[in-house]
C-alpha cells in the first residue's frame, strides 16, 4: 500500500472497521490532493495535481484510486475546460508502477497527453484502483478499469472548478480497453456527467476467446509480451475471483512469473519473463467452463449497448495486440448497428497513437461540437 495513500485515507477516517451504519464512499469522492511527483509533471500544463478518490474495486467493494489532474494554459471558455479522462497503457500492477506517483511513463504517452492540452482540454488520468493505492492492481479487469477512469472525471471536477461536466475519454492498449469499459457504462454509471464519446486504441479485445486455449505446449504465437501480459492476468484474475483455484493450473515457473508480477513493472516483469512461454506457465488447460466464464466476465468488451460515438484504431504492424482482435471488435460493433468509427494505420503499436492523432483529434473535437 503506498504510504501516501495510507495518510489521506486514514487522516480522512476512512479506512477504519466499517460499522453497521457506516454509509459506503460515494463514488468520485476525494479524500486528499497533493503535488504531482516530477516524473509525473507535463511541462505545457498550466497547473497539476494528484488525487486520491474513491472507485469500485474488481471485487466490488468501494476501493481507492489515485489520478493526475492538468490543465490548458489560457482563460477556461464559459462553463470550463471540456474534459478528456485518459486510460494509460500498461505499467504494471504494483505501486511503484502508478503513473501519478512517478512511474516513468514513455515519452509517447507523455508528447500525446500534452497534444490533447495543447488542444484546449483539460486532461484527468486515472492510476486505476491498486496502482499506489490499498491492494493489488486487477489488471484489464473491464469494470472497475472503466469506473475507475468514469470516476476519475468525478472527483476532478468536485475539486476543480476550472472543469467542465462535458467529458470524452481516451486510452491506448490497456487504457483502450479501459476506454471501451468506460464507454459501455458512462451515461448509467454518471448521469450526473455529460458524457460525449471515447478513442480507443491498441485495444487488446477478444483476449477471453484467446485465453482459454492457454495450457501446456500452447504455442509461441510471436506477440511481444505475452507470456508477460499473461501473468498479470492471472494475477489479476486471483484478485478478483479469490474463489477460484486459479493456483492449480499453474506449473512452478508459472506460479513463480504470477507472483513476481505483483511487484515488477512493465520492463522488469517483461526481462524477467524473457524467453518463458506461455505454455511453461500452466499445467493444465484454461479452458474449462468456470475458468472460460470467469475469462469472460473479466476481460471481455462488450459489442452492444453503446450510446456515444466510440473510435476504434488500429496499427496494421501491431505484434503487441494483433490487428485481427480490434478487427472483430470493430466489425461485431458494426454488424450491431453500433456508433463506431474504425481506422487502422500502417504503424506499430507504440507508433499507432501517434499515426491515429490527426483522425482523433477530429473525432474529439466533434464530440465536443455536438449537442
Amino acid at each position: 500500500m503506498a504510504a501516501a495513500a495510507v495518510t489521506l485515507a486514514t487522516g480522512a477516517g476512512l479506512l477504519g472497521p466499517a460499522t453497521a451504519t457506516a454509509a459506503p464512499p460515494a463514488p468520485g469522492t476525494v479524500i486528499g490532493t497533493d503535488a504531482l511527483p516530477p516524473m509525473a509533471q507535463l511541462p505545457v500544463a498550466a497547473s497539476q495535481s494528484r488525487i486520491t478518490y474513491w472507485t469500485e474495486g474488481p471485487t466490488g467493494a468501494p476501493a481507492l484510486s489515485t489520478g493526475a489532474v492538468y490543465l490548458p494554459s489560457g482563460t477556461p471558455p464559459a462553463g470550463g475546460w471540456p474534459v478528456i479522462s485518459s486510460a494509460h497503457g500498461t505499467t504494471g500492477v504494483g505501486d511503484s508502477c502508478a503513473p501519478a506517483h512517478g512511474y516513468d511513463t514513455t515519452w509517447l504517452t507523455r508528447d500525446y497527453l500534452s497534444a490533447w492540452l495543447a488542444q484546449g482540454y483539460a486532461v484527468v488520468a486515472t492510476d486505476y484502483v491498486g496502482l499506489g493505492t490499498e491492494g493489488t492492481h486487477a489488471y484489464l479487469h473491464g469494470r472497475s478499469e472503466g469506473r475507475a477512469v468514469i470516476d476519475m472525471v468525478r472527483a476532478a471536477t468536485s475539486v476543480t472548478p476550472e472543469l467542465s461536466r462535458t467529458w470524452a475519454v481516451v486510452g491506448h492498449s490497456q487504457g483502450g480497453h479501459a476506454a471501451m469499459l468506460a464507454a459501455h457504462q458512462a451515461t448509467d454509471y454518471a448521469p450526473e456527467l455529460d458524457y460525449r464519446g471515447a478513442v480507443a486504441t491498441g485495444t487488446p479485445a477478444n483476449l477471453e476467446l484467446l485465453l482459454p486455449f492457454g495450457g501446456p505446449g500452447f504455442p509461441n504465437l510471436g506477440l511481444n509480451g505475452l507470456t508477460m501480459f499473461a501473468a498479470y492476468i492471472i494475477n489479476g484474475l486471483e484478485v478478483a475471483r479469490p474463489d477460484l483455484p486459479i493456483a492449480d493450473y499453474l506449473t512452478p515457473v508459472g506460479a513463480a512469473l504470477v507472483k513476481d508480477s505483483e511487484s515488477l513493472c512493465y520492463t522488469e516483469l517483461r526481462d524477467r519473463a524473457g524467453a518463458i512461454g506461455v505454455g511453461e506457465m500452466f499445467s493444465r488447460p484454461l479452458n474449462e467452463p468456470r475458468i472460460r466464464d470467469a475469462l469472460r466476465d473479466y476481460l471481455a468488451v462488450p459489442t452492444t449497448g453503446y450510446d456515444r460515438p466510440v473510435f476504434i484504431g488500429q496499427g496494421l504492424r501491431d505484434q503487441t495486440v494483433p490487428f485481427p482482435l480490434a478487427t472483430k471488435l470493430a466489425l461485431d460493433m458494426e454488424a450491431a448497428g453500433e456508433p463506431v468509427t474504425f481506422r487502422t494505420y500502417d504503424a506499430f503499436h507504440g507508433s499507432s497513437i501517434e499515426a491515429s492523432l490527426p483522425d482523433t483529434t477530429a473525432f474529439v473535437r466533434s464530440l465536443f461540437e455536438t449537442r
